[in-house]
């Protein structure tokens, strides 16, 4: 597959420099470059990555009978905001 990338001047002559130094190629090069890239990037943490690394997720062990007693409350607290009708 062919690329066509523009590049500023001054990388167009290191790499042209770099090139005769290594007896290389560009696209030689470029290839090596990019698959160094794409190999040793890591995709960025997200907060929840974050926080099961950290113990916060999953840190309160609930038995059946406290989470039925939270899901009750927040129903509860559903109803009263939006009328009796809303909560299930």
């Amino acid at each position: 597959m062919t690329t066509t990338v523009r590049i500023p001047p001054r990388l167009e002559q290191a790499l042209a420099r770099y090139c005769v130094e290594t007896r290389r190629s560009k696209s030689e090069v470029i290839i090596e470059l990019l698959e160094k890239h794409f190999v040793t990037e890591t995709p960025p943490r997200t907060p929840y990555d974050i926080a099961c690394e950290t113990g916060f997720v999953g840190a309160l062990a609930l038995d059946e009978n406290t989470a039925e007693n939270s899901r009750s409350a927040v129903r509860a607290a559903i109803a009263r905001k939006h009328g009796a009708g809303s909560a299930p």
